[in-house]
């Protein structure tokens, strides 16, 4: 009788398995459903852990704060209980079988069965069990023989693959994540250098981003990005029509490191930006529009956020400073050229901002508005490569500084009404005039998030602005009028259509008025198909 009851107890973990994973379904410890812990020892710590601290004693079913009568697995957790001892709960006197558990909790709730099996088998072999029971456990024994077995094979199966993907897997802390893009786009109207005629075709161009983002404590990221692109913008007198998704100036698909960042947080209030590479601008930080997207939401570049966001540099270091719910101070410093000794850090190119982002509703991150200063210098112009020519100052040293008001506002889940005001002093360090310029430049943005989203579901946005615009100069620049002779007008829309989670299509149209802000160029029609593929 004895050794037929210790033979019986080899069906336990299959009963315990059929009694209690409908009621708390097993949870797996990875993605595959199977440990991977390398070492026993460390499996049989985390077994005496929860062993020790999430169990309470319990005598009855109803000490058990969760489980009701009505319960549909009330009567075999009373029986396990009660008859044998089987059941522990948590410390807080609840026994949570709605939810997962871990493989560790079972092997945990198993150990102690069986500790109570033994225990009684010990004490006291004729009143351990009655014949019934047996005889129950004879018979699962054999009607679930074969379903058994399978399992088990499946297990095995499972463990030997988990084992080769633990042995090839490419890192434990770097996950892989990108972006495809491939637009159809147009341009009609005068949209020509002169603006007299139309000479520009209709494109199929793409744009490839993989981005390699580790974590080594689950609050910093190291990210990596290769890109290659072969977008060309349309053709146009001036830089309105710069497409949104269209970044460096290599148009022949060539891969290259485009991005290298690290940010990590201080503290729960402040954080840290190190990057480098020519898709660093000022944009990491809050530039406030939601349309800012390139691949997902605006079509232009101009409609992304203001132009001041553009000045400076490509490699620095940014802080975020956010002492409460209510504010948020911003500092960034991005120089050009650094990797050349003759200019370094401080002594060429480079870019400061700081910025303070209020939010009048600390429950509410939508709604901001944002006061920003930039300090700029370039050897080349302003560089932010949208409005007219003359307001990008090109070909000369230009030290400047520029000041924007940026804000956005939840009107309800679907609509945000927000916009910009920008304003650059520019001073001409050569040529053969040297003097001070203006620059500005306006943007009202509305946004039609479908159920309130930004990042799921469908959008809609509509840009209504002014694109950088010479407005005025202490003197004739040399190869520059003295001042913009007209105003043009960027008004652009998109409908951002999400097919599903990682495939979205963004039909939209940009109209410019007196491109170049020249009433002599004809207006240009810029449409745009975009399919936006996220891996």
């Amino acid at each position: 009788m004895f050794s037929f009851l210790r033979a019986s107890l080899s069906l336990v973990p299959a009963v315990f398995i059929l009694v209690l994973t409908p009621f708390a379904r097993v949870k797996a410890e990875n993605s595959l459903g199977v440990s991977t812990t390398d070492k026993s020892t460390d499996s049989l710590q985390k077994v005496s852990q929860y062993a020790q601290l999430n169990s309470a004693p319990v005598t009855s079913v109803t000490q058990l704060s969760d489980v009701q009568p009505t319960d549909w697995a009330f009567q075999a957790l009373q029986s396990l209980l009660e008859r044998y001892g089987c059941i522990a709960g948590y410390p807080d006197g609840s026994f949570k079988g709605d939810r997962a558990m871990t493989r560790f909790e079972f092997a945990t709730g198993l150990n102690a069965c069986l500790d109570k099996v033994n225990q009684r088998i010990d004490a006291d072999i004729t009143q351990m069990v009655n014949k019934e029971d047996l005889a129950a456990l004879q018979k699962l024994q054999e009607e679930f023989a074969t379903e058994l077995a399978s399992l088990r094979g499946k297990v095995d199966a499972l463990e030997t693959r988990t084992e080769q993907l633990e042995q090839q897997r490419f890192s434990t802390t770097t996950k892989l994540n990108g972006q495809i893009i491939f637009a159809a786009t147009d341009a009609v109207g005068d949209a020509s250098p002169s603006g007299n005629g139309d000479q520009s075709n209709l494109t199929f161009s793409s744009r490839v981003r993989l981005n390699f983002d580790s974590s080594f404590n689950g609050q910093d990221r190291l990210r990596i990005r290769f890109q290659a692109s072969n977008v060309v913008n349309p053709t146009a007198p001036g830089n309105e029509a710069r497409l949104s998704f269209q970044s460096g100036s290599d148009t022949n698909n060539n891969v290259f490191l485009s991005k290298l960042e690290y940010r990590f947080p201080i503290g729960d209030k402040v954080s840290f930006l190190l990057g480098t590479g020519f898709n660093t601008y000022f944009d990491d930080a809050d530039v406030i529009n939601p349309l800012q997207s390139d691949g997902n939401a605006a079509i232009s570049r101009f409609g992304r956020y203001s132009p001041i966001f553009r000045l400076g540099g490509d490699t620095g270091v940014g802080v975020t400073f956010k002492p409460n719910g209510n504010l948020k101070a911003e500092i960034f410093y991005l120089a050009g050229n650094t990797n050349n000794p003759s200019s370094g850090l401080f002594n060429g190119k480079y870019g400061a901002l700081g910025q303070i982002v209020f939010y009048p509703n600390e429950k509410d991150p939508i709604t901001k508005i944002a006061f920003t200063y930039v300090n700029a210098y370039n050897d080349n112009g302003l560089g932010h490569n949208t409005g007219s020519i003359p307001s990008n100052l090109g070909g000369r040293r230009i030290s400047s500084n520029s000041y924007g008001i940026e804000t956005n506002v939840k009107i309800s889940d679907g609509f945000q009404l927000g916009g910009w005001v920008a304003y650059t002093n520019a001073r001409a360090l050569t040529g053969e005039v040297k003097g001070d310029a203006d620059i500005w430049s306006w943007a009202v943005t509305l946004a039609f998030p479908d159920q309130g989203n930004l990042d799921k579901g469908n959008l809609g946005g509509i840009i209504v602005g002014m694109q950088p615009k010479l407005t005025g100069s202490s003197g004739e620049l040399s190869g520059l009028p003295p001042r913009d002779p007209d105003t043009g007008f960027h008004i652009e829309g998109f409908y951002r259509y999400q097919i599903n989670d990682n495939i979205s299509i963004t039909p939209g149209l940009i109209w410019l008025t007196a491109p170049n802000h020249n009433e002599q160029n004809g207006d240009i029609f810029v449409g745009v198909i975009r399919t936006t593929f996220k891996i």
